[in-house]
């Protein structure tokens, strides 16, 4: 959660708000669900559990988020409230951020579940769709409204489209920070 807090550029400390930091509160809902899921296994937490994942059920209902548990690394930042839909399979690396009306999924040409993994440090544009079979590589910048149903392994670029292809050699390093990095550090000057 704390890279998330770092990624989301906000204060450990801040209480959010119950009006204005939704994306804040569904990201500590979605995080504390997975610890009890992944960490506690005693008899009451899995009855906690239960309640978690109804209330991040209602939270995906109300804020148009379908973002399974387990699927992202440390630092996502969800960058906006609006329409964002994960598959459960797919698997994110860490420091991705995600722009509104993200889909990320199958094939609709697929017969099986066949989804993206995308790689650390990636940003995704408004509107991108990401699908099929494809690996998306390290730090790659993916333009809005772009369709993406291929792979792309040379990293640190950023492509755009439809269907997307690379459009420059400046990669998602250029568009935002990376939470992860900068919690590493704040923890090594502790120490």
């Amino acid at each position: 959660m704390k890279a998330d807090l770092i990624a989301l550029n906000m204060n450990q400390k801040q209480r959010p708000n119950r009006f204005g930091d939704e994306v804040l509160i569904f990201q500590r809902l979605l995080r504390k669900t997975e610890y009890f899921q992944n960490c506690r296994k005693d008899p009451i937490s899995k009855i906690y559990l239960y309640y978690l994942r109804y209330r991040l059920h209602r939270l995906s209902l109300t804020y148009g988020f379908t973002i399974p548990r387990n699927v992202f690394g440390p630092g996502l930042s969800i960058a906006h409230r609006g329409t964002i839909i994960i598959h459960p399979e797919v698997k994110v690396g860490e420091n991705c951020r995600l722009s509104p009306c993200v889909i990320i999924g199958t094939s609709p040409t697929d017969n099986v579940d066949l989804v993206p993994k995308i790689g650390n440090n990636v940003f995704i544009g408004p509107g991108a769709v990401i699908t099929g079979n494809i690996e998306i590589a390290d730090g790659i910048a993916i333009g809005a409204n772009s369709y993406v149903d291929r792979s792309f392994l040379e990293r640190e670029i950023t492509i755009a489209g439809s269907p997307a292809r690379k459009i420059s050699e400046k990669g998602q390093r250029k568009v935002f920070g990376r939470a992860t990095d900068i919690l590493r550090q704040k923890i090594e000057l502790e120490h």
